[in-house]
């Protein structure tokens, strides 16, 4: 039913492996400024301050650096600094049993939480992906016993997709949104770029951040993607909130440093941007993909997932999407950083016309799967959802063509914006709220998992007035003449993909 490995953009965690985890408490007095290897000690030495003195001491010697290469880009030159090893553990400790051994490296400072536990380290990291060469990129920096306290973690092959069956067109509007869904949809050879990309930066990140993972998200998984998309990153480093004025700032400052310091042969153009989310905005020279990564964003992941779900739960729901996102970037109403719609309210938006049909394309998800997609459901556990839910047998048989005629439509002419919010979560039109947050709004989404309005971007009268007669004007013109080229440039759209 899903086309691509549940492994794609997160780790495969398993509850077994769960264990008690300390996350590397940042330390805020701690300058920017220093070197990758005096932020590797500060670390080690918080996490550790319980190690015997025994472990720091004896022979050191010095790890030659190496030349590695990403994908088929350059030989990237590690860091020539000299990096240690420390001693062989004791052999009167060998038969200390393992909890034991384990409590030296917890803080007696911190007390792990439940939320912790889903993001265990690897104990065995697998140096390798499709493109890459052998040599580990980890050895330039050496974290001791503390990698190896925890159980092993593998994790999966990338896998091949399957494919998936196609709404038949059966007119000449309905096929031309189909031509354009097989030409711009993101392919199998884009996604694994991005995902070989992924597993790179998470092998780097965790020279900082041990205990972290990094997540694909977004268009780039959830089914919606376009050639043309690009990479959206969440670096995890505990399944609770950050500040993101302060901490995730901090976090990405050190990755961005990172980035520029010992990634530069194929990261490019690394900047750190300072919104109310903050993200690390790069190109990757290898794959030609622009990213975007943030923090903990968490409830990025969850409804990444809960969209993958959807958009693989009927056949006529990506070709919509896809067309509903290209003539909205072509008519210029399709970007939050300009005051109109993000991509995801876009897509929210087309899922609540399925849901709201008089014979409804698509249910709530989370009405009829609550326990599959469950706010409180920990990470590991998120990207089974999408395997656990049979496809939905509607006895709506509208075509494509007729679907994005009735969704102009039901914006242009019928949706009350002065009144409703739209929402997936409950498949219908709820009355506004009168929080804050959608007070002065002039469109209201609500966002599945955390109730937030996706849609807070649109605060001026001026472009949401332009919004609705871009809808206005489209239904007309595509009534008239049924053609898609009407509203959308087709070979344009389709030559930049």
């Amino acid at each position: 039913m899903f086309p691509n490995s549940s492994n794609l953009g997160r780790p495969p965690f398993h509850p077994k492996y769960q264990q008690p985890s300390n996350f590397f408490k940042l330390p805020f007095n701690l300058s920017p400024t220093l070197s990758h290897q005096q932020i590797i000690d500060t670390q080690f030495n918080c996490q550790n301050v319980d190690l015997p003195r025994t472990l720091l001491g004896g022979n050191l010697s010095p790890i030659p650096a190496q030349s590695l290469s990403y994908g088929n880009g350059s030989p990237i030159r590690t860091s020539t600094s000299p990096v240690f090893r420390g001693r062989k553990r004791l052999s009167n400790e060998q038969n200390v049993p393992l909890d034991v051994k384990r409590q030296r490296f917890h803080s007696p400072h911190h007390e792990s939480t439940v939320a912790n536990q889903t993001v265990p380290l690897p104990d065995e990291r697998r140096y390798s992906a499709p493109g890459s060469v052998t040599p580990p990129l980890l050895h330039s920096y050496y974290v001791p016993d503390l990698v190896r306290s925890v159980p092993p973690f593998r994790e999966a092959p990338f896998s091949e997709p399957r494919e998936i069956t196609l709404p038949v067109a059966k007119d000449e509007l309905s096929q031309q949104v189909l031509n354009v869904f097989q030409v711009c949809q993101q392919r199998t050879c884009d996604l694994k770029k991005k995902e070989l990309c992924r597993t790179q930066l998470q092998r780097e990140i965790q020279l900082i951040f041990p205990q972290s993972r990094l997540f694909l998200v977004g268009s780039s998984l959830n089914g919606f993607g376009t050639r043309s998309s690009d990479g959206d990153l969440c670096l995890v480093v505990k399944e609770e909130p950050v500040n993101q004025k302060t901490e995730a700032r901090y976090i990405l400052s050190l990755v961005q440093k990172h980035f520029c310091t010992r990634l530069s042969g194929y990261i490019e153009r690394p900047q750190l941007i300072p919104a109310k989310v903050p993200i690390v905005k790069f190109r990757d020279k290898v794959s030609c993909v622009e990213f975007d990564l943030n923090v903990n964003n968490i409830v990025g992941i969850r409804n990444t997932f809960l969209l993958r779900t959807y958009a693989y739960l009927e056949s006529r729901v990506r070709p919509l999407v896809l067309v509903v996102k290209k003539w909205a970037s072509h008519h210029e109403i399709n970007d939050a950083s300009r005051g109109t719609l993000n991509s995801y309210s876009l897509v929210l938006m087309v899922l609540h016309y399925l849901q709201t049909l008089p014979e409804p394309i698509l249910p709530s998800l989370q009405k009829n799967y609550p326990e599959s997609f469950s706010s409180s459901m920990q990470l590991h556990l998120v990207h089974q959802a999408p395997y656990t839910i049979p496809p939905y047998l509607s006895k709506n048989g509208s075509a494509l063509g007729d679907l994005l005629l009735g969704f102009l439509k039901y914006y242009a002419t019928e949706f009350d914006w002065n009144n409703k919010m739209i929402s997936v979560r409950e498949a219908k039109a709820l009355p506004r709220p009168d929080g804050v947050e959608w007070r002065n709004k002039f469109i209201c989404v609500e966002e599945p998992f955390d109730g937030t309005n996706t849609a807070r971007a649109v605060h001026e009268k001026q472009k949401f007035d332009m919004i609705k007669d871009e809808f206005l004007k489209s239904w007309h013109r595509l009534k008239s003449k049924r053609d898609l080229n009407s509203i959308l440039p087709l070979r344009a759209t389709m030559q930049n993909r």
